[in-house]
């Protein structure tokens, strides 16, 4: 079953159960596919919908700290809910460990040694947990290992 398809299945589950903010995370999630389709004329695979996911979550995870800043914590609760939500459609999340070693794997292949081969490292380690792990961790990771 593709991603779209569970989707329109969550959809459809969280209207009958009149679950407000599963329905409208699901359809936030499904506009977001159909622009994309729409503007590049392309039907996205589950591989390019995870990367909106991610997206999401990370635009969700920023509005947290706006939230939080500004006392809104009913703003927060939600929030936090939404993305426990968004969490389900993305493949199982690398601990910290297994991402430190695809890291260590990426700074041994380019051989890295300084801030200034950040980029290089970044590029290989975010391919290889596309979906599986936060950027932020992965950053962090890099740093740690190239300071």
């Amino acid at each position: 079953m593709s991603l779209k398809d569970l989707l329109m299945d969550d959809l459809k589950v969280a209207m009958r159960d009149k679950d407000v903010v599963k329905k409208s995370v699901v359809t936030m999630l499904r506009a977001a596919i159909k622009q994309i389709e729409v503007d590049q004329r392309i039907e996205l695979d589950d591989e390019a919908i995870i990367e909106i996911i991610a997206k999401q979550i990370k635009q969700k995870n920023n509005a947290i700290v706006e939230f939080d800043n500004g006392n809104r914590q009913d703003l927060v609760d939600l929030t936090k809910n939404e993305i426990e939500f968004l969490m389900k459609y993305l493949p199982e999340q690398l601990s910290p460990d297994e991402v430190k070693v695809i890291v260590d794997e990426a700074i041994a292949t380019t051989g890295a040694t300084t801030m200034k081969d950040m980029g290089k490292v970044m590029g290989i380690v975010t391919n290889a947990t596309k979906g599986k792990a936060e950027g932020k961790l992965i950053s962090d990771l890099v740093k740690k290992a190239l300071s």
